[in-house]
């Protein structure tokens, strides 16, 4: 690809944004988020996006003026929490569901992180757009479960361990491809929350649903700073 010194905008007639249907705008989205993931952030180009979606560079810049706005509506694009859902009315269940759902899309969460690593450093708009897209709805749909579990009566209120749950779930993810060589996937994760989420809280691991791939695991895992809890 080109560098994004020479992949400028180019000279367009129009100063309104042209109408994109909503499906194409998230087949830029996708695209820009793919390539990031391929081949880091600093080798993307507008024009490198422009040509996988079979489109003009300056369509994109009509629409977004520099790569980082781009980006930053990419992410924003994909703002969902993907645990929300989860609500078996056992908290027990709902971690290990919630480690099941979080190992479908850990790793192509992860890479995107990893290649935005050294961008958001220097970039408050795109960090803040990162978080708001990949971590805020988790950490809220976790803190969520957690909440239920206290007022089922399940895990106490003050329970010291209940404010870092969200910190062990999210840093293994990262804290795996450093550690191990490999992505957290599900399997992984769902035995990490029998052998160190579980035990933390003080609950009975007991036998996982037949359907969860659980073996007997005897690795740990260091855990990363906690949750500020409500």
């Amino acid at each position: 690809m080109t560098s994004q010194a020479a992949d400028g905008p180019e000279p367009v007639t129009a100063t309104r944004r042209s109408k994109l249907t909503p499906q194409r705008e998230q087949e830029f989205f996708d695209a820009v988020l793919e390539q990031i993931r391929e081949c880091g952030y600093e080798a993307v180009t507008m024009e490198g996006v422009a040509a996988t979606t079979r489109c003009s560079k300056s369509t994109l810049y009509r629409q977004w003026k520099t790569k980082p706005q781009f980006v930053v509506a990419a992410l924003r694009s994909r703002r969902t929490a993907r645990l929300a859902g989860i609500d078996t009315g056992s908290l027990t269940a709902d971690l290990r569901e919630a480690a099941r759902a979080t190992g479908r899309w850990s790793t192509n969460d992860t890479k995107l992180l990893q290649a935005l690593g050294h961008a958001v450093t220097g970039d408050q708009e795109l960090a803040l757009a990162l978080r708001e897209a990949l971590i805020d709805p988790e950490i809220e749909a976790l803190r969520e479960i957690l909440r239920r579990g206290v007022e089922r009566g399940e895990v106490a209120a003050d329970h010291p361990a209940l404010e870092y749950v969200p910190a062990q779930m999210f840093g293994v993810i990262r804290a795996r491809p450093v550690v191990d060589g490999e992505y957290a996937d599900q399997d992984y994760l769902v035995r990490f929350v029998e052998a160190a989420v579980l035990p933390a809280l003080g609950l009975a691991q007991g036998p996982p649903p037949a359907h969860a791939g659980t073996r007997a695991h005897t690795e740990t895992q260091a855990a990363v700073p906690g949750m500020t809890g409500r």
